[in-house]
């Protein structure tokens, strides 16, 4: 394959890239953790750092989709920042099985516990939950972060909701090995012993409810660390632990044997066929894409760029034409897809519809084909680029409202698996009714150009300058037209900042931003590991849906 020249790339093609670039590059920085002075302390002590533990448990050359990378960037600048939230997590293959593997990293303030900690180690249990995934946790934490304790400690989404979780994972099956690879302490200590099977590494392993400092000032009595929580008093005195080893390697080792030797379960049992690769190049969807979100383009071209042979089975073609829903496989798997479509169409009334904005008849097109794809037991993969519903008088005597309804009610029934792949824009009620984090997609991802937001920064800007301006000159000082221009960039600037995918991968809003061609192996993977979980719940619509 020759090799393109700058003048032969296209404007959409080096703007995506750069945009790729980025994310990339903050990527490297983040996988830093710590730095390199905390780094070398955990070598010092014989450690393997987070990300060298996962690596090493994980099967060779196998796919890794990392939850929450981005979590955490940006914030807490006066703790010093939190890399990651200061955990790695992410679905991967120990032993030739799908599992969640969390491990903390030790050189982020000794792995303490931020708040987004806490949040992004919810949401990987919650997707071990959701597809019934064995969940391994590599526990090297010093516990609650105090000075956010309040941050952290008594809500319902908060650091106890963990061990609840534990709790019914196990009380529901759903395998929990712990592995203790340096500081338990407090209430984390309850993570792995309520775990199914804890195993601890000699030396540098501890576990215990309150540490030397503690016990000296809570009874007076003095003992050191590993008398008090060490491998040794934990598996051979007081059995807390099952087994201790010697080092990081052969604590992984004797996970990969635990995990080779694991019975299999009941498969929801999604239709699978020999994978194929498009027929068209996925790598065009680069210039294809255009670097300016505003712009249309037909998204079906997309489309024909992720699917098994290019090879895309519409659903009501000609009608609701803002949506795009139809049949294709991606890896292999039966899906079902719902994507706004960005180009200007023509009603079946002879009326220019706006691409990416979704209409009465784009609604209830895609309300019927997701009910659809339920009764016939098919995951969907929703497509995000939209603006929202149309507004106006004559879409609100068309019944928007309902219409809108009718999808939203569609989507929050729905019990097949649902992906949601951000690519472009994510406004309003429009990423509720696309699926948005709130609906419940097993996972949730955009592409280094995402933006979600209530409105786009430019309609956003100007209302909240308007609101600004009549604020100033209740207060009687006079805008001149230059202050107002000074006004609208700064507005615009915090707007757009707030609107970007680093902005919401940081708070978990998505679980990723990932490069365009690794969305089919994320589809992929997620619906494999959905098919671990038969599908208990009927699909059942409520009123709106009649």
């Amino acid at each position: 394959m020759t090799t393109k020249t700058t003048k032969e790339i296209s404007p959409n093609e080096l703007e995506n890239r750069a945009q790729l670039n980025e994310v990339e590059k903050r990527l490297s920085k983040i996988h830093e953790g710590g730095g390199a002075k905390s780094a070398a302390k955990q070598k010092e002590m014989g450690k393997l750092l987070a990300r060298e533990r996962v690596a090493y448990l994980l099967d060779k050359n196998s796919e890794f989709l990392e939850i929450g990378a981005f979590a955490g960037d940006g914030m807490y600048i006066d703790e010093g920042g939190c890399p990651a939230g200061g955990v790695v997590a992410g679905i991967g293959r120990v032993s030739g099985r799908l599992c969640m593997v969390v491990a903390n990293d030790a050189t982020v303030k000794a792995g303490a516990w931020f708040p987004i900690t806490a949040k992004k180690n919810l949401r990987a249990q919650e997707i071990a939950m959701e597809n019934r995934l064995p969940i391994i946790y590599l526990v090297d934490s010093a516990g609650v972060y105090l000075p956010m304790q309040d941050e952290i400690f008594p809500d319902k989404e908060h650091f106890g909701r963990m061990f609840r979780n534990n709790a019914i994972m196990s009380s529901e099956g759903i395998i929990q090995i712990a592995a203790i690879m340096g500081s338990c302490v407090a209430g984390g200590a309850y993570l792995p012993i309520m775990s199914d099977e804890a195993l601890i590494v000699d030396k540098t392993g501890s576990i215990f409810l309150a540490g030397p400092y503690l016990v000296k000032a809570a009874i007076g009595e003095e003992v050191d660390q590993e008398t008090l929580g060490g491998a040794t008093t934990q598996s051979e005195i007081s059995g807390v632990t099952d087994n201790k080893y010697p080092n990081d390697e052969a604590c992984l080792d004797a996970i990969k044997k635990m995990m080779d030797k694991i019975g299999d379960f009941e498969k929801a049992g999604f239709n699978r066929e020999a994978p194929a690769p498009p027929k068209k190049d996925p790598a065009e969807m680069m210039s294809i894409f255009p670097a300016l979100r505003s712009k249309p383009y037909d998204t079906l071209e997309i489309i024909e760029r992720l699917v098994d042979d290019s090879d895309f089975q519409q659903y009501k073609e000609g009608y609701g034409q803002t949506i795009t829903c139809g049949y294709a496989r991606i890896d292999g798997w039966a899906v079902g897809i719902v994507a706004n479509n960005r180009k200007v169409v023509k009603s079946k009334k002879g009326e220019m519809q706006v691409g990416g904005v979704i209409y009465s008849d784009s609604a209830d097109k895609a309300a019927r084909f997701i009910m659809i794809c339920n009764q016939k037991k098919i995951p969907l993969v929703f497509l995000q680029d939209v603006t929202g519903f149309m507004v106006g008088s004559r879409s609100e005597q068309g019944g928007i409202i309902k219409d809108g309804a009718k999808l939203v009610n569609a989507v929050a029934n729905s019990v097949v698996p649902k992906f949601t792949i951000i690519t472009g824009n994510s406004y309003g009620a429009g990423n509720y009714a696309m699926c948005g984090k709130a609906y419940d997609p097993r996972l949730i991802v955009g592409w280094p150009g995402a933006k979600i937001a209530v409105m786009g920064g430019e309609q956003a800007a100007k209302v909240l300058l308007q609101i600004q301006v009549a604020t100033l000159k209740t207060k009687g000082e006079i805008i001149d037209p230059e202050k107002e221009k000074e006004l609208l960039k700064m507005i615009t600037d915090r707007y757009e900042k707030q609107t970007t995918p680093f902005y919401a991968a940081a708070r978990l809003w998505i679980d990723a931003i990932i490069d365009p061609l690794k969305t089919r192996e994320w589809i992929s993977v997620g619906i494999e590991a959905a098919n671990h979980a038969p599908i208990t719940k009927r699909f059942n619509v409520g009123v709106l849906q009649t």
